[in-house]
């Protein structure tokens, strides 16, 4: 009896606890309910809303329909009309240098002398024997011309007398070769010899070239021959001088065509009185074809480069069919991309001239956004920009 008695106690002590924790639970699950139906209202409204999201502000640009001339582009170097390495004919010892190294010279100027004074003493020998026989050659003829002698001797005496003329031209040409000059007017490079050095034959002495005018020489391939000739405008663009073009003319195609590749050798000449192309320089070279087409021409940046399909922005006017509104949304469009000039890119189909695009930033963008316009920090695009080297 006094089992069951305690038995019964302990049961009206846990009944009371199991309703506090029924009644907690169901709280809990009414506040759960509350929270998911206001959650619910306030999606209900924000899809109920005219606008979903913000507006995003954007720089815009037009469509511009502009004449391009077709350009056909190539990379090329620089070379001299006339350059040479100058060397000597004979081998001797440097007696005296007449120049400084990147001094401008005068063709005929003796830029080099080495020592001839053994050659010199020949010369002053050979000079005394031609003298002799220019005398007895004199002699000979005023006595065959009162027939004292026969013409035999007077032969062998003019004979004498050519034989030491040659010699003495000879050593002439021997100290002449002891020099050597400059052969054109020309720009020296630095000096490859210092006075009292024994050089051989053929050594060098200094590079001397002249730089202007210049040549640009460059390659395209074969299917653009039939669109050159000789007289095109040429423009030459170099990171040895940046921010500045260099404008020349076609002046000569290759008779060939490179069997391995297939490409056409050309050369301009371009004017420079500065001296600013060097040869050996890199060269970005662009042929102007005489023709012209109509582009539509936008920035660059403003394009979406995407592996499915190039697209840019159009801003277009909406208007809300509620509140009569007008807003500025954008709209996907793929396109074609054409030829690069600087900051535009030509747009070959998929706009129309004077279209409003949006030009930075598309990267961010997604079709159907709301967006307003400031250009007020927009950057202006050209087609020779001069960027800051930085």
């Amino acid at each position: 009896m006094h089992d069951v008695a305690k038995a019964v106690s302990t049961e009206d002590k846990v009944r009371p606890r199991r309703g506090a924790m029924g009644v907690a639970v169901g709280g809990l699950i009414a506040l759960v309910i509350i929270l998911v139906g206001i959650k619910a209202l306030q999606v209900a409204k924000m899809m109920s809303s005219p606008q979903m999201m913000p507006a995003t502000t954007v720089t815009s640009a037009p469509v511009k329909e502009e004449d391009w001339a077709p350009i056909l582009s190539a990379v090329g170097s620089v070379s001299a009309v006339q350059g040479a390495v100058l060397s000597t004919d004979l081998a001797g010892t440097v007696g005296e240098v007449k120049f400084e190294s990147g001094a401008v010279a005068k063709k005929g100027d003796v830029l080099v002398r080495l020592d001839a004074s053994s050659e010199e003493g020949q010369l002053r020998t050979a000079v005394a024997d031609l003298e002799l026989a220019r005398q007895d050659l004199e002699r000979t003829r005023d006595l065959a011309a009162r027939k004292v002698i026969s013409k035999a001797e007077l032969d062998a005496a003019e004979s004498k007398f050519k034989q030491k003329e040659g010699a003495v031209d000879n050593m002439r040409a021997m100290v002449a070769k002891k020099e050597v000059r400059a052969p054109f007017d020309g720009q020296l490079g630095i000096r490859q010899v210092n006075i009292g050095q024994m050089i051989n034959a053929g050594q060098q002495v200094v590079a001397l070239t002249a730089l202007d005018p210049v040549y640009v020489d460059f390659a395209l391939p074969q299917q653009e021959l039939s669109k050159l000739s000789a007289g095109f405008e040429v423009r030459v663009h170099t990171d040895a001088v940046p921010g500045r073009e260099f404008k020349g003319k076609l002046t000569a195609i290759n008779s060939m065509v490179d069997t391995v590749t297939r490409n056409v050798t050309l050369q301009a000449t371009l004017e420079n009185p500065d001296h600013a192309l060097r040869p050996g320089t890199f060269a970005k070279v662009e042929v102007m074809l005489p023709e012209k087409h109509k582009a539509l021409v936008v920035p660059g940046s403003a394009i979406s480069y995407a592996p499915f399909g190039d697209s840019v922005f159009v801003i277009e006017k909406k208007k809300d069919p509620k509140t009569g509104k007008e807003s500025q949304a954008i709209r996907q469009q793929f396109v074609r991309v054409g030829e690069a000039r600087g900051d535009f890119v030509s747009i070959i189909d998929g706009l129309k001239p004077n279209e409003t695009i949006v030009s930075t930033g598309v990267f961010k963008l997604r079709n159907g956004m709301p967006v307003t316009i400031d250009n007020t920090l927009a950057p202006k695009p050209q087609v020779n920009p001069t960027p800051v080297d930085s």
